[in-house]
């Protein structure tokens, strides 16, 4: 059982003090509405009806040395309206990067919000799929499919 003073030591940690439970329930569930992790995109891909289109948004170069397995290229800087028009208004679309050191699944989702579409965040990317023991492929026929979607 920890002393009273290590349950009271200041540090980096213990400096800001936690939020009360309350706040953190709101913020944990909230969270789960823009974020998604590897383990349950794998899951749901393995389903075969996914109910979401995955969207990786790294440069067409880096997706063709490997990408998650049914993921469609479309690097976040060309997302538009255009691109998505083959898809109905309401699909959920989910973004990642190379990982967490990336911003461009954050850029991407901010650029299908803007486009007013359903959207969340594959948390940590390429690496993250990695670490959790998942494989990618270098197939290539699911970014031609995007692209004939212009």
């Amino acid at each position: 059982m920890p002393t009273h003073n290590a349950i009271n030591a200041m540090n980096a940690v213990t400096a800001i003090p936690a939020a009360d439970s309350a706040a953190a329930l709101a913020h944990f569930q909230a969270s789960l509405h823009f974020e998604t992790d590897c383990a349950d995109v794998s899951s749901a891909l393995a389903s075969g009806s996914p109910g979401f289109v995955l969207l990786d948004v790294r440069s067409p170069a880096l997706f063709e040395q490997g990408h998650v397995p049914g993921a469609l290229n479309l690097p976040h800087g060309k997302i538009v309206a255009s691109k998505l028009a083959a898809y109905p208004q309401d699909t959920l679309f989910v973004t990642y990067c190379a990982g967490p050191h990336c911003n461009g699944a954050a850029r991407g989702a901010l650029r299908l919000a803007q486009l007013g579409r359903p959207v969340k965040l594959m948390i940590g990317g390429v690496a993250g799929w990695l670490d959790e023991g998942f494989t990618l492929t270098q197939a290539t026929a699911s970014r031609e499919m995007l692209n004939a979607n212009t």
